[in-house]
Protein backbone atom coordinates (compact mmCIF):
# COMPACT_ATOMS: atom_id res chain seq x y z
CA UNK A 1 0.00 0.00 0.00
CA UNK A 2 -1.04 1.03 1.75
CA UNK A 3 0.96 -0.85 2.37
CA UNK A 4 -2.36 0.93 2.96
CA UNK A 5 1.63 3.79 3.13
CA UNK A 6 -1.20 2.25 2.80
CA UNK A 7 0.09 5.92 2.19
CA UNK A 8 2.44 6.78 2.67
CA UNK A 9 2.59 5.41 3.66
CA UNK A 10 0.76 3.16 3.14
CA UNK A 11 5.01 5.39 2.38
CA UNK A 12 11.58 2.24 4.47
CA UNK A 13 19.28 -0.27 4.46
CA UNK A 14 19.90 -3.24 3.12
CA UNK A 15 18.88 -5.35 5.28
CA UNK A 16 16.17 -3.32 6.50
CA UNK A 17 13.93 -3.29 4.44
CA UNK A 18 11.90 -6.53 4.33
CA UNK A 19 9.81 -5.80 6.51
CA UNK A 20 7.53 -3.05 5.59
CA UNK A 21 5.43 -5.20 4.54
CA UNK A 22 5.85 -8.06 6.63
CA UNK A 23 4.28 -7.55 9.51
CA UNK A 24 0.39 -7.22 8.31
CA UNK A 25 -0.93 -10.20 10.46
CA UNK A 26 -3.88 -12.06 7.98
CA UNK A 27 -5.82 -13.20 11.01
CA UNK A 28 -7.88 -9.87 11.05
CA UNK A 29 -7.97 -9.42 7.44
CA UNK A 30 -9.61 -13.33 7.43
CA UNK A 31 -11.61 -12.23 10.06
CA UNK A 32 -13.56 -9.48 8.66
CA UNK A 33 -13.06 -7.60 11.84
CA UNK A 34 -16.31 -9.02 13.31
CA UNK A 35 -18.61 -6.97 11.02
CA UNK A 36 -20.92 -8.81 8.86
CA UNK A 37 -20.30 -7.45 5.24
CA UNK A 38 -23.28 -9.08 3.97
CA UNK A 39 -25.58 -7.19 5.82
CA UNK A 40 -23.54 -3.53 5.09
CA UNK A 41 -24.95 -1.32 2.26
CA UNK A 42 -22.14 0.67 -0.33
CA UNK A 43 -22.54 3.76 2.06
CA UNK A 44 -20.16 2.60 4.57
CA UNK A 45 -17.84 2.68 1.97
CA UNK A 46 -18.36 6.94 2.41
CA UNK A 47 -15.94 7.69 5.09
CA UNK A 48 -12.77 5.88 3.06
CA UNK A 49 -13.64 7.32 0.39
CA UNK A 50 -13.39 10.57 1.72
CA UNK A 51 -10.54 9.97 3.62
CA UNK A 52 -8.82 9.13 0.28
CA UNK A 53 -10.00 12.23 -2.10
CA UNK A 54 -8.68 14.07 1.46
CA UNK A 55 -5.29 13.04 0.79
CA UNK A 56 -5.76 13.49 -3.09
CA UNK A 57 -7.31 16.56 -2.71
CA UNK A 58 -5.98 18.20 0.19
CA UNK A 59 -2.43 18.79 -0.44
CA UNK A 60 -3.84 20.47 -3.87
CA UNK A 61 -6.36 22.41 -2.93
CA UNK A 62 -5.38 23.47 1.03
CA UNK A 63 -1.90 22.75 1.28
CA UNK A 64 -1.28 24.98 4.09
CA UNK A 65 -4.03 23.97 6.20
CA UNK A 66 -3.56 20.14 4.60
CA UNK A 67 0.01 20.36 6.46
CA UNK A 68 -0.68 21.50 9.62
CA UNK A 69 -4.24 19.23 10.03
CA UNK A 70 -3.99 16.06 8.07
CA UNK A 71 -3.97 14.23 11.14
CA UNK A 72 -7.21 15.97 12.55
CA UNK A 73 -8.91 15.04 9.05
CA UNK A 74 -7.82 11.29 9.05
CA UNK A 75 -9.23 11.40 12.90
CA UNK A 76 -11.89 13.24 11.40
CA UNK A 77 -12.84 10.24 8.49
CA UNK A 78 -12.42 7.52 11.23
CA UNK A 79 -14.88 9.26 13.34
CA UNK A 80 -17.40 9.17 10.61
CA UNK A 81 -17.78 5.60 10.78
CA UNK A 82 -17.06 4.33 14.22
CA UNK A 83 -20.05 6.86 15.37
CA UNK A 84 -22.69 6.47 12.78
CA UNK A 85 -22.15 2.27 13.05
CA UNK A 86 -21.90 2.16 16.99
CA UNK A 87 -25.40 4.32 16.78
CA UNK A 88 -27.01 1.70 14.21
CA UNK A 89 -25.59 -1.84 15.89
CA UNK A 90 -24.73 -0.69 19.26
CA UNK A 91 -21.57 0.63 21.33
CA UNK A 92 -20.11 -3.05 21.78
CA UNK A 93 -20.16 -3.96 17.88
CA UNK A 94 -17.40 -1.35 17.33
CA UNK A 95 -15.31 -2.61 20.29
CA UNK A 96 -14.20 -5.82 18.63
CA UNK A 97 -13.89 -4.52 14.73
CA UNK A 98 -11.80 -1.29 16.32
CA UNK A 99 -9.46 -4.05 18.08
CA UNK A 100 -8.84 -6.32 15.85
CA UNK A 101 -7.84 -3.31 13.15
CA UNK A 102 -5.45 -1.88 15.66
CA UNK A 103 -4.31 -4.95 17.65
CA UNK A 104 -3.81 -6.86 14.06
CA UNK A 105 -3.60 -4.66 12.08
CA UNK A 106 -2.34 -0.86 12.27
CA UNK A 107 -0.22 -1.30 15.47
CA UNK A 108 2.56 -3.91 13.86
CA UNK A 109 2.28 -2.13 10.82
CA UNK A 110 3.14 1.34 12.34
CA UNK A 111 5.76 -1.00 14.52
CA UNK A 112 7.80 -2.93 11.33
CA UNK A 113 7.57 0.49 9.29
CA UNK A 114 9.17 2.58 12.38
CA UNK A 115 11.63 -0.10 12.81
CA UNK A 116 12.78 -0.17 9.41
CA UNK A 117 12.56 3.90 9.02
CA UNK A 118 14.50 4.22 11.71
CA UNK A 119 17.12 1.64 11.39
CA UNK A 120 17.54 2.48 7.64
CA UNK A 121 18.10 6.07 8.26
CA UNK A 122 21.38 5.44 10.60
CA UNK A 123 22.71 3.67 6.80
CA UNK A 124 24.29 6.48 5.10
CA UNK A 125 25.50 5.98 1.81
CA UNK A 126 28.49 8.93 1.53
CA UNK A 127 29.81 10.31 -1.48
CA UNK A 128 27.95 11.37 -4.50
CA UNK A 129 27.60 10.17 -7.88
CA UNK A 130 26.77 11.90 -11.18
CA UNK A 131 23.05 11.41 -12.23
CA UNK A 132 23.43 10.26 -15.55
CA UNK A 133 21.55 8.36 -17.44
CA UNK A 134 23.39 5.37 -17.00
CA UNK A 135 23.83 5.79 -13.48
CA UNK A 136 20.40 6.35 -12.46
CA UNK A 137 19.75 3.22 -14.92
CA UNK A 138 22.01 1.34 -12.73
CA UNK A 139 20.71 2.42 -9.29
CA UNK A 140 17.00 2.09 -10.28
CA UNK A 141 18.39 -1.50 -11.57
CA UNK A 142 20.31 -2.09 -7.93
CA UNK A 143 17.56 -1.00 -6.09
CA UNK A 144 14.99 -3.36 -7.93
CA UNK A 145 17.08 -6.06 -6.75
CA UNK A 146 17.49 -5.36 -3.79
CA UNK A 147 13.49 -5.01 -3.01
CA UNK A 148 12.97 -8.74 -2.81
CA UNK A 149 16.36 -9.46 -0.53
CA UNK A 150 15.39 -6.59 2.25
CA UNK A 151 11.64 -5.51 0.94
CA UNK A 152 10.59 -2.95 -0.62
CA UNK A 153 10.38 -0.42 2.33
CA UNK A 154 13.93 -1.64 3.03
CA UNK A 155 15.31 -1.02 -0.36
CA UNK A 156 13.44 2.20 -0.62
CA UNK A 157 14.90 3.60 2.05
CA UNK A 158 18.68 2.63 1.13
CA UNK A 159 18.29 3.34 -2.17
CA UNK A 160 16.49 6.73 -2.55
CA UNK A 161 18.52 9.37 -0.57
CA UNK A 162 21.85 8.67 -2.61
CA UNK A 163 19.57 8.75 -6.15
CA UNK A 164 18.31 11.99 -4.81
CA UNK A 165 21.63 13.07 -4.37
CA UNK A 166 22.61 11.96 -7.55
CA UNK A 167 20.13 14.64 -9.18
CA UNK A 168 19.60 17.10 -6.70
CA UNK A 169 21.62 19.78 -9.32
CA UNK A 170 19.55 18.73 -12.45
CA UNK A 171 16.61 20.88 -13.58
CA UNK A 172 14.57 17.06 -14.52
CA UNK A 173 14.31 15.27 -12.15
CA UNK A 174 10.89 14.22 -10.66
CA UNK A 175 10.44 11.09 -13.28
CA UNK A 176 13.58 9.74 -11.51
CA UNK A 177 11.29 9.57 -8.36
CA UNK A 178 8.00 8.36 -10.09
CA UNK A 179 10.23 5.17 -11.99
CA UNK A 180 11.74 4.77 -8.15
CA UNK A 181 8.18 4.31 -6.44
CA UNK A 182 7.48 2.18 -9.92
CA UNK A 183 10.30 -0.34 -9.45
CA UNK A 184 12.12 -0.33 -6.22
CA UNK A 185 9.00 0.24 -3.65
CA UNK A 186 6.50 -2.35 -5.71
CA UNK A 187 7.54 -4.20 -8.51
CA UNK A 188 11.03 -5.26 -7.33
CA UNK A 189 9.49 -6.80 -4.28
CA UNK A 190 7.44 -9.80 -6.35
CA UNK A 191 9.86 -12.53 -6.16
CA UNK A 192 10.04 -13.48 -2.22
CA UNK A 193 7.75 -13.38 0.54
CA UNK A 194 9.93 -11.12 2.28
CA UNK A 195 9.46 -8.80 -0.51
CA UNK A 196 5.72 -7.71 -0.26
CA UNK A 197 3.32 -7.62 2.39
CA UNK A 198 1.32 -9.71 0.40
CA UNK A 199 3.28 -12.42 -0.82
CA UNK A 200 4.22 -12.86 3.25
CA UNK A 201 0.72 -13.29 3.65
CA UNK A 202 0.79 -16.07 1.18
CA UNK A 203 3.70 -17.50 3.00
CA UNK A 204 1.91 -17.90 6.04
CA UNK A 205 -0.64 -19.80 4.67
CA UNK A 206 1.56 -22.10 3.24
CA UNK A 207 2.94 -20.78 -0.33
CA UNK A 208 6.39 -22.06 -0.50
CA UNK A 209 9.51 -19.52 0.05
CA UNK A 210 10.68 -19.87 -3.02
CA UNK A 211 7.51 -20.40 -5.47
CA UNK A 212 6.78 -16.78 -6.91
CA UNK A 213 10.39 -16.38 -7.22
CA UNK A 214 10.00 -19.59 -9.50
CA UNK A 215 6.84 -18.59 -10.87
CA UNK A 216 6.85 -14.80 -11.49
CA UNK A 217 10.27 -14.16 -12.25
CA UNK A 218 8.75 -13.83 -16.20
CA UNK A 219 5.93 -11.65 -15.55
CA UNK A 220 8.72 -9.70 -12.98
CA UNK A 221 11.65 -9.11 -15.55
CA UNK A 222 9.30 -8.71 -18.35
CA UNK A 223 8.22 -5.17 -16.39
CA UNK A 224 10.99 -4.35 -14.70
CA UNK A 225 12.90 -4.42 -17.99
CA UNK A 226 10.43 -2.77 -19.94
CA UNK A 227 10.43 -0.16 -17.01
CA UNK A 228 14.00 0.35 -17.30
CA UNK A 229 14.40 0.68 -20.70
CA UNK A 230 11.30 3.16 -20.88
CA UNK A 231 12.96 5.45 -17.91
CA UNK A 232 16.18 5.52 -19.95
CA UNK A 233 15.13 6.62 -23.12
CA UNK A 234 12.76 9.33 -20.93
CA UNK A 235 16.01 10.23 -19.06
CA UNK A 236 18.58 10.18 -21.57
CA UNK A 237 16.50 12.85 -23.32
CA UNK A 238 15.38 15.42 -20.57
CA UNK A 239 19.35 14.93 -19.54
CA UNK A 240 21.00 16.69 -22.54
CA UNK A 241 18.06 19.22 -22.03
CA UNK A 242 19.69 20.29 -18.66
CA UNK A 243 22.78 21.25 -20.48
CA UNK A 244 21.73 24.85 -20.58
CA UNK A 245 20.29 25.00 -17.24
CA UNK A 246 22.01 27.82 -15.01
CA UNK A 247 20.31 27.42 -11.73
CA UNK A 248 21.74 26.98 -8.66
CA UNK A 249 24.67 25.07 -8.09
CA UNK A 250 24.63 21.23 -7.28
CA UNK A 251 24.18 21.21 -3.65
CA UNK A 252 26.11 17.92 -3.11
CA UNK A 253 28.94 18.15 -5.78
CA UNK A 254 29.96 14.95 -7.60
CA UNK A 255 32.52 12.78 -5.85
CA UNK A 256 32.51 9.53 -7.89
CA UNK A 257 32.93 7.79 -4.68
CA UNK A 258 30.69 6.18 -2.48
CA UNK A 259 31.36 4.53 0.98
CA UNK A 260 28.86 3.15 3.79
CA UNK A 261 28.47 4.52 7.34
CA UNK A 262 26.61 3.43 10.17
CA UNK A 263 27.28 -0.87 9.70
CA UNK A 264 26.31 -1.33 12.91
CA UNK A 265 22.45 -0.97 11.63
CA UNK A 266 22.85 -3.76 8.56
CA UNK A 267 23.19 -6.21 11.59
CA UNK A 268 20.06 -4.48 13.26
CA UNK A 269 18.08 -4.87 9.52
CA UNK A 270 19.44 -9.23 10.39
CA UNK A 271 17.13 -9.00 13.47
CA UNK A 272 13.94 -7.74 11.85
CA UNK A 273 14.07 -10.24 9.40
CA UNK A 274 14.69 -12.43 11.47
CA UNK A 275 11.97 -11.44 14.20
CA UNK A 276 9.31 -11.16 10.87
CA UNK A 277 10.63 -14.55 9.44
CA UNK A 278 9.94 -15.75 13.04
CA UNK A 279 6.36 -14.61 13.63
CA UNK A 280 5.53 -17.25 10.68
CA UNK A 281 7.64 -20.04 11.47
CA UNK A 282 6.96 -20.24 15.29
CA UNK A 283 3.15 -20.75 15.85
CA UNK A 284 3.76 -22.17 19.75
CA UNK A 285 -0.28 -21.84 20.32
CA UNK A 286 -0.14 -19.60 23.34
CA UNK A 287 -2.17 -15.76 23.71
CA UNK A 288 -4.56 -13.59 25.32
CA UNK A 289 -7.78 -12.59 24.79
CA UNK A 290 -8.03 -8.43 24.42
CA UNK A 291 -11.46 -6.43 23.37
CA UNK A 292 -11.90 -10.11 22.10
CA UNK A 293 -9.16 -10.35 19.95
CA UNK A 294 -6.92 -13.06 20.30
CA UNK A 295 -3.33 -11.82 20.80
CA UNK A 296 -0.75 -14.27 19.77
CA UNK A 297 2.70 -14.69 21.97
CA UNK A 298 5.15 -15.20 18.49
CA UNK A 299 3.51 -11.70 17.13
CA UNK A 300 4.31 -9.98 20.72
CA UNK A 301 7.84 -11.28 20.52
CA UNK A 302 7.96 -9.57 17.21
CA UNK A 303 6.73 -6.39 17.39
CA UNK A 304 9.24 -6.35 21.05
CA UNK A 305 12.19 -6.96 19.30
CA UNK A 306 11.46 -4.79 16.13
CA UNK A 307 11.15 -2.08 18.99
CA UNK A 308 14.01 -3.05 20.70
CA UNK A 309 15.94 -3.20 17.18
CA UNK A 310 14.92 0.71 16.50
CA UNK A 311 15.71 2.00 20.40
CA UNK A 312 19.39 0.17 19.63
CA UNK A 313 20.10 1.94 16.28
CA UNK A 314 18.99 4.92 17.81
CA UNK A 315 21.36 4.61 20.50
CA UNK A 316 23.93 2.82 18.32
CA UNK A 317 24.22 4.88 15.43
CA UNK A 318 27.11 7.27 15.62
CA UNK A 319 26.17 11.09 16.33
CA UNK A 320 25.44 13.30 13.50
CA UNK A 321 25.17 10.20 11.07
CA UNK A 322 21.04 10.98 10.82
CA UNK A 323 21.80 14.62 10.24
CA UNK A 324 24.14 14.07 7.63
CA UNK A 325 22.09 11.73 5.96
CA UNK A 326 18.85 14.16 5.96
CA UNK A 327 16.66 12.04 8.47
CA UNK A 328 13.55 13.41 9.42
CA UNK A 329 10.90 12.00 11.71
CA UNK A 330 8.26 13.89 9.16
CA UNK A 331 7.33 11.19 6.57
CA UNK A 332 6.63 7.99 9.35
CA UNK A 333 4.88 10.16 11.60
CA UNK A 334 2.78 11.63 8.56
CA UNK A 335 2.45 7.48 7.18
CA UNK A 336 1.06 6.65 11.27
CA UNK A 337 -1.37 9.57 11.16
CA UNK A 338 -2.74 8.96 7.81
CA UNK A 339 -3.21 5.45 7.73
CA UNK A 340 -4.88 5.12 11.50
CA UNK A 341 -7.75 6.85 9.25
CA UNK A 342 -7.09 4.04 6.56
CA UNK A 343 -7.19 0.82 8.78
CA UNK A 344 -10.29 2.43 10.72
CA UNK A 345 -12.26 3.27 7.37
CA UNK A 346 -11.31 0.61 5.02
CA UNK A 347 -13.38 -1.84 8.02
CA UNK A 348 -16.60 -1.93 6.43
CA UNK A 349 -14.89 -1.97 3.05
CA UNK A 350 -13.21 -4.98 3.16
CA UNK A 351 -16.07 -6.69 5.21
CA UNK A 352 -18.03 -5.92 2.49
CA UNK A 353 -15.56 -7.45 -0.36
CA UNK A 354 -15.29 -10.85 1.87
CA UNK A 355 -19.13 -11.20 1.85
CA UNK A 356 -18.21 -12.28 -1.89
CA UNK A 357 -21.42 -13.08 -3.66
CA UNK A 358 -23.42 -11.77 -0.41
CA UNK A 359 -21.93 -8.09 -0.57
CA UNK A 360 -21.98 -5.07 -1.81
CA UNK A 361 -19.35 -5.94 -4.15
CA UNK A 362 -21.36 -9.04 -5.61
CA UNK A 363 -20.94 -7.74 -9.04
CA UNK A 364 -17.25 -7.48 -9.00
CA UNK A 365 -16.88 -10.81 -7.30
CA UNK A 366 -18.47 -12.23 -10.24
CA UNK A 367 -16.43 -10.54 -13.20
CA UNK A 368 -13.52 -13.29 -11.96
CA UNK A 369 -15.47 -16.36 -12.55
CA UNK A 370 -16.49 -17.66 -15.57
CA UNK A 371 -20.22 -18.96 -16.22
CA UNK A 372 -18.90 -21.95 -15.64
CA UNK A 373 -16.77 -21.60 -12.39
CA UNK A 374 -13.28 -21.63 -13.79
CA UNK A 375 -11.32 -18.37 -12.66
CA UNK A 376 -10.45 -16.06 -15.20
CA UNK A 377 -7.00 -15.15 -14.22
CA UNK A 378 -6.76 -11.74 -16.32
CA UNK A 379 -10.01 -10.27 -14.09
CA UNK A 380 -7.92 -12.09 -10.98
CA UNK A 381 -4.96 -9.72 -12.04
CA UNK A 382 -6.91 -6.29 -12.47
CA UNK A 383 -9.90 -7.27 -9.92
CA UNK A 384 -6.76 -7.58 -7.10
CA UNK A 385 -5.14 -5.17 -8.54
CA UNK A 386 -7.42 -1.65 -8.41
CA UNK A 387 -8.27 -2.40 -5.50
CA UNK A 388 -4.47 -2.97 -3.89
CA UNK A 389 -4.21 0.69 -5.77
CA UNK A 390 -6.40 1.41 -3.12
CA UNK A 391 -6.90 -0.20 -0.42
CA UNK A 392 -4.20 -1.76 1.44
CA UNK A 393 -3.26 -4.21 -1.01
CA UNK A 394 -2.00 -7.33 2.28
CA UNK A 395 -5.58 -8.37 3.02
CA UNK A 396 -7.01 -7.56 -0.70
CA UNK A 397 -4.93 -10.10 -1.59
CA UNK A 398 -6.33 -12.67 1.28
CA UNK A 399 -9.72 -11.57 -0.14
CA UNK A 400 -8.96 -13.26 -3.47
CA UNK A 401 -6.64 -15.76 -2.23
CA UNK A 402 -9.81 -17.31 -0.31
CA UNK A 403 -11.63 -16.68 -3.34
CA UNK A 404 -9.88 -18.80 -5.39
CA UNK A 405 -10.23 -21.60 -3.46
CA UNK A 406 -7.29 -20.97 -0.43
CA UNK A 407 -5.97 -24.28 -0.33
CA UNK A 408 -1.96 -23.87 -0.94
CA UNK A 409 -1.40 -27.05 -2.19
CA UNK A 410 -4.10 -26.58 -5.44
CA UNK A 411 -3.24 -22.76 -5.82
CA UNK A 412 0.54 -23.65 -6.10
CA UNK A 413 -0.60 -26.45 -8.64
CA UNK A 414 -3.62 -26.55 -10.63
CA UNK A 415 -4.42 -22.97 -9.56
CA UNK A 416 -0.90 -21.65 -10.39
CA UNK A 417 -2.15 -19.06 -13.18
CA UNK A 418 -4.47 -17.75 -10.72
CA UNK A 419 -2.13 -17.48 -8.05
CA UNK A 420 0.25 -15.68 -10.16
CA UNK A 421 -2.13 -13.60 -11.24
CA UNK A 422 -3.39 -12.33 -8.10
CA UNK A 423 0.31 -12.00 -6.66
CA UNK A 424 1.03 -10.08 -9.66
CA UNK A 425 -1.50 -7.74 -9.16
CA UNK A 426 -1.10 -7.01 -5.54
CA UNK A 427 2.16 -6.21 -5.81
CA UNK A 428 2.45 -4.68 -9.16
CA UNK A 429 -0.58 -2.38 -8.81
CA UNK A 430 0.40 -0.98 -5.81
CA UNK A 431 2.79 1.30 -7.66
CA UNK A 432 -0.76 3.37 -8.99
CA UNK A 433 -1.13 5.67 -6.59
CA UNK A 434 0.83 7.01 -3.46
CA UNK A 435 -1.66 4.70 -1.29
CA UNK A 436 -0.47 1.42 -3.19
CA UNK A 437 2.04 0.77 -1.00
CA UNK A 438 3.57 2.12 2.40
CA UNK A 439 7.03 3.16 0.63
CA UNK A 440 4.84 4.90 -2.06
CA UNK A 441 4.24 7.86 0.32
CA UNK A 442 7.42 7.74 2.40
CA UNK A 443 9.87 8.23 -0.84
CA UNK A 444 7.57 11.08 -1.84
CA UNK A 445 7.86 12.84 1.34
CA UNK A 446 11.63 12.27 1.86
CA UNK A 447 12.10 13.62 -1.89
CA UNK A 448 9.55 16.66 -0.96
CA UNK A 449 11.36 17.44 2.11
CA UNK A 450 14.41 17.97 -0.63
CA UNK A 451 13.40 20.46 -2.65
CA UNK A 452 11.64 18.18 -5.01
CA UNK A 453 8.62 19.19 -6.62
CA UNK A 454 6.40 15.61 -6.40
CA UNK A 455 3.37 15.49 -8.57
CA UNK A 456 -0.40 15.68 -6.89
CA UNK A 457 -2.04 12.77 -6.01
CA UNK A 458 -3.81 13.09 -8.86
CA UNK A 459 -0.55 14.07 -11.14
CA UNK A 460 1.12 11.17 -10.22
CA UNK A 461 -1.89 9.10 -11.19
CA UNK A 462 -1.60 10.50 -14.51
CA UNK A 463 1.89 9.16 -14.81
CA UNK A 464 1.17 5.71 -13.49
CA UNK A 465 -2.14 5.58 -15.82
CA UNK A 466 0.29 6.20 -18.52
CA UNK A 467 2.90 4.58 -18.18
CA UNK A 468 1.85 1.29 -16.16
CA UNK A 469 -1.41 0.58 -17.20
CA UNK A 470 -0.71 0.15 -20.93
CA UNK A 471 2.22 -1.79 -19.99
CA UNK A 472 -0.16 -4.50 -17.55
CA UNK A 473 -2.22 -4.56 -20.55
CA UNK A 474 0.35 -5.94 -22.75
CA UNK A 475 1.58 -8.26 -19.16
CA UNK A 476 -2.24 -9.68 -19.83
CA UNK A 477 -2.25 -10.45 -22.90
CA UNK A 478 1.16 -11.90 -22.63
CA UNK A 479 1.00 -14.42 -19.34
CA UNK A 480 -2.68 -13.87 -18.37
CA UNK A 481 -5.02 -14.66 -21.55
Amino acid sequence: MVQPLVVGARRLGLAAVPFGCLSLPALAAEQGHGVDGASLGGVWALPFVGILLSIALGPLLAPRFWHHHFGKVAAAWALAFLVPFAIVQGPPAVVTPLAEALLHDYIPFVVLLGALFTIAGGILVTGNLHGSPRTNLALLGIGTLLASVIGTTGASMVMIRPLIRANDGRRHNVHVIVFFIFLVSNLGGSLTPIGDPPLFLGYLRGIGFFWTTMHMLKETAFAAVVLLALFYAIDRRLYHRDDDFRGRLDPTPDTGRLGLEGVVNLLLLLVVVGAVLMSGAWKPGIGFRMFGVDVELQNLVRDALLIIAALASLWLTPAGLRARNGFEWGPIVEVAKLFAGIFVTIIPVLAMLRAAHDGAFAPLIRLVTAADGTPIDAMYFWATGLLSSFLDNAPTYLVFFNLAGGDPAHLMTEMAGTLVAISAGAVFMGANTYIGNAPNFMVKSIAEASGIRMPSFFGYMAWSAGILIPLFLITTLIFFL
